[in-house]
């Protein structure tokens, strides 16, 4: 997995979202799944010492022990030569073939060394709604591009339950953290089940659920 340029100063720029903290819930909830799945993962930043800041805090908390491979100029990370070796080296040592991209911007960050890394061959899953724009034409037209040119977008909410699978794998306890923190709309539902679970239902204040009594016998 590699995640490119979620830093502080550029993610101010963001506007194809309704709430930067929805993106970037969705941006630490995709490096939260790859640490639960022992996903290996590199991190790049551009510029971290000038305007664009450095890498968001809980991104390099998750990886404290991963070095952040810093480019001053370089907008494609894939044609960073110390970035470039990094990748390679880690395909050469995993064997991984697919690789999973998010960018802070989806223009840029993202689209730039996706195109680049299927020219070469690469499978690559771009996780679209991991990524920002300036606006929604940039975010329509960079998906335009990246798919006419073989990428297979994916969001972090299908892309973890087709990287978890079954929730019966080890990892499901691990998977649960992202699922249920990051992305509130399915943890209301885990939430709601663990809450009516063993006949341990919420009382209904409003009196909208009837019970009635039946005659017949067995």
């Amino acid at each position: 997995m590699l995640l490119i340029d979620h830093q502080i100063g550029l993610m101010v720029g963001v506007r194809d979202f309704t709430s930067l903290a929805t993106y970037k819930a969705n941006v630490i909830g995709l490096a939260k799944m790859a640490k639960a799945l022992g996903i290996p993962t590199l991190l790049s930043s551009s510029n971290a010492q000038w305007q664009n800041g450095d890498t968001l805090p809980e991104l390099r908390e998750l990886f404290a022990d991963q070095p952040i491979y810093r480019r001053t100029g370089i907008i494609n990370c894939y044609e960073d030569p110390t970035f470039r070796h990094a990748f390679e080296s880690l395909l050469a040592d995993t064997g991984r073939t697919h690789v999973i991209l998010s960018g802070v911007t989806i223009g840029t960050c993202c689209s730039m060394p996706t195109l680049a890394m299927l020219n070469d061959g690469h499978r690559v899953f771009p996780v679209v709604d991991a990524c920002g724009a300036w606006n929604s034409y940039e975010a329509e037209a960079a998906m335009d591009r990246m798919s006419r040119a073989g990428a297979e977008l994916v969001t972090v909410f299908t892309l973890g339950c087709e990287l978890q699978a079954d929730w019966k794998l080890p990892s499901g306890d691990a998977m649960f953290g992202p699922f249920t923190n990051e992305l509130p709309e399915y943890g209301f539902v885990i939430q709601n089940f663990w809450n009516n679970a063993n006949q341990h239902v919420v009382s209904d204040p409003f009196g909208t659920v009837k019970y009635g009594t039946t005659n017949a016998t067995i």
